[in-house]
């Protein structure tokens, strides 16, 4: 392949959460690299794109590189800044994934309009990658369960408060409990308020998602594959054996997965 058509093979996805915003640059279905930052719903156009061109440098690749760009968002007010700053600094309109876009996956809810276009694009990735019936688990802001058949039929899902909202409303409501790190402790049993806390939280959660699993599956009345991605996946899934794969890029894979079956 020439250096012409490597860089026309770029592709920047774009994953906006409500609490980090992940990056890719995908070669091809390789994806070349990742990076994830804070999301600041008041921070401007120049400023994301300061610190995106900075981390795109630090990779070797130049704005002239990314020829197309896929993003979702749930933070509805950060789309059109983002938009302005791939026009901007790229040259280039992004596909936003939202109502209309074609994704492959048929959304069996009473309205489908109510479905994140970030878990409709970790379905898409979980299907292409793991076939189906798969539960699409999410540990991020909040911890969300998706359910896609085996025909690739978005089912369904659950949405939960994520393990960092539980962790900030323990030590915000309960006086003279503070704030811990997230980590996992070594005893499930805690000896000080610290590790009492974060035996609650960590074991907490992994009770939790093990509980959901259990309830998905016999309603299902199967054994469906069980993917883990975002940010706290690792915290939690080598606790659990029912997930099989912890892969943090799902939703970019969705997003070019997306954007190639949209292309003009």
């Amino acid at each position: 392949m020439t250096d012409s058509a490597r860089k026309e093979a770029m592709l920047l996805a774009i994953d906006i959460g409500n609490s980090n915003i992940v990056l890719g640059v995908f070669e091809g279905d390789k994806l070349r690299a990742t990076w994830r930052i804070a999301t600041g719903s008041h921070k401007l156009v120049d400023e994301y794109a300061v610190l995106l061109l900075n981390l795109l440098s630090h990779q070797g690749i130049a704005a002239r590189d990314i020829k197309e760009i896929a993003l979702c968002s749930v933070v509805p007010s950060l789309v059109p800044v983002f938009e302005t700053l791939c026009q901007r600094y790229f040259g280039s309109s992004p596909l936003v994934v939202e109502a209309g876009v074609k994704t492959g996956v048929r959304i069996c809810m009473d309205n489908p309009l109510e479905v994140g276009a970030d878990r409709v694009a970790n379905a898409v990735a979980a299907h292409h990658l793991y076939g189906g019936p798969v539960i699409i688990i999410d540990l991020g802001t909040a911890t969300t369960f998706d359910t896609v058949s085996e025909e690739g039929a978005y089912i369904g899902g659950i949405i939960a408060p994520g393990i960092v909202i539980a962790a900030e409303a323990l030590s915000l409501r309960a006086a003279k409990l503070p704030q811990v790190e997230l980590e996992r402790p070594k005893r499930v049993i805690g000896t000080n308020t610290v590790a009492a806390m974060q035996s609650g939280i960590i074991f907490g959660y992994i009770g939790l998602v093990e509980g959901i699993i259990a309830r998905i599956e016999r309603e299902l009345g199967g054994k469906p594959r069980v993917i883990a991605t975002g940010g706290f996946a690792d915290t939690i899934a080598k606790d659990i054996p029912a997930i099989e794969v912890v892969n943090p890029d799902l939703t970019l894979i969705g997003l070019r997965l997306i954007h190639q079956m949209n292309r003009s």
